[in-house]
């Protein structure tokens, strides 16, 4: 049997970068970079019009973790809490998406009055575990004991890899913490080894590889690499999850910090040209809608409506009658009107006191990229 591969003591950050295997990819993925926050900047509301892809990133970076909700699923239980269609397991899921975006929103407030640092870290994961399995795992709180990465149920003995020992954990982390800090020749790769170092160092009992993707966006967002901490990369590292997982691997084992940020820099070349077209179509499909619910409506509320749809892809029909901004008899006439001209598919009609569901089809398509509706 194998033995585990053990920490990299002493060899971060990294002296050995082969920036002559990078440079190729560095030019690429900062032009990739630059064309979606091309978009992004252009968006109006786009904290509003990118919910559905902020959305998928929380399913897609907990489904590397193990859990198997999916975007449908999470939609729909937001709409309706108590959806019977739901097993509670999946529902235990759900949770944890939802914790996910939660988090996310917490860090990004935060970011208005501090720096990125380590209590912005430590506040997200309070809330990425409360409430879900991984709650009696300290939130919010460096581990103080070993922990392991490997099959479940292994013993360290058995498992692939061992993080930094918990005594050296918190010099590891303010290591880690001045090296987001410093001048670095490519703030990518800069970006690239400090994901890699955060997932080495793994600092809490759970939770560690949501953390480090969220960071992503955080640390893009901060130094101005794009307008608004939204990039979504978890797509490519789960259809790529045994090579992910491999290259971050051989830092400790190998020392092969090139490798591994080679890997990280195709995938931020990847899903900036995936981010960008589905942004665009995005931007495009809030534009033809907006001029389609003039026409139709004649309404002065019609931005609301847009809004509220593009942020609610699935939802009750009692909720948006109770859209806030718009007096209830103006929503339930819209409502009808959209209904009669097929803006959305019905999931379920009103019976009784039971509401009706609704999608909004054209938005869900373009966000999974595929035709589910």
């Amino acid at each position: 049997m194998n033995s585990p591969i053990q920490y990299h003591y002493g060899k971060f950050p990294p002296e050995n970068i082969d920036w002559s295997r990078l440079i190729p990819l560095i030019g690429p993925a900062n032009a990739a970079i630059a064309r979606y926050d091309g978009n992004l900047s252009a968006i109006p509301n786009a904290s509003v019009l990118l919910t559905p892809l902020i959305t998928q990133e929380a399913v897609l970076s907990s489904r590397i973790e193990g859990t198997q909700a999916t975007m449908g699923e999470v939609l729909e239980f937001e709409a309706e809490y108590e959806s019977r269609a739901i097993p509670q397991k999946r529902k235990d899921d759900i949770y944890e998406v939802l914790n996910y975006r939660k988090a996310m929103r917490h860090a990004v407030e935060l970011l208005d009055k501090l720096p990125l640092c380590q209590r912005i870290i430590k506040e997200a994961h309070r809330i990425l575990l409360t409430g879900v399995r991984g709650s009696g795992k300290a939130p919010g709180a460096y581990r103080k004991i070993p922990n392991w990465i490997g099959p479940l149920g292994c013993t360290i003995e058995e498992a692939k890899f061992v993080p930094i020992s918990a005594e050296y954990l918190l010099n590891g982390m303010n290591k880690w913490e001045k090296y987001i800090h410093t001048e670095s020749p490519d703030k990518l790769v800069q970006l690239a080894i400090i994901h890699a170092e955060f997932e080495a160092l793994h600092p809490f009992l759970d939770g560690n590889g949501r953390l480090g993707r969220m960071f992503i966006p955080l640390f893009m967002n901060t130094t101005g690499l794009i307008h608004a901490p939204m990039f979504y990369i978890s797509a490519y590292f789960e259809k790529n999850r045994d090579e992910y997982y491999e290259r971050l691997l051989s830092i400790s084992r190998d020392d092969n910090w090139t490798g591994w940020c080679e890997f990280f820099l195709n995938a931020l070349i990847h899903q900036a040209q995936e981010n960008h077209i589905k942004t665009s179509k995005i931007l495009n499909l809030y534009e033809v809608k907006k001029n389609q619910l003039v026409k139709l409506t004649h309404s002065q509320y019609s931005i609301h409506v847009l809004d509220f749809i593009f942020s609610r892809l699935i939802f009750k029909s009692s909720d948006f009658t109770g859209i806030s901004e718009i007096p209830t008899p103006t929503a339930k006439r819209i409502l009808r009107i959209l209904r009669d001209n097929d803006l959305f598919t019905i999931l379920r009609e009103s019976k009784g006191r039971q509401a009706a569901i609704f999608a909004f089809s054209e938005l869900i398509n373009i966000v999974e990229g595929e035709d589910l509706f």
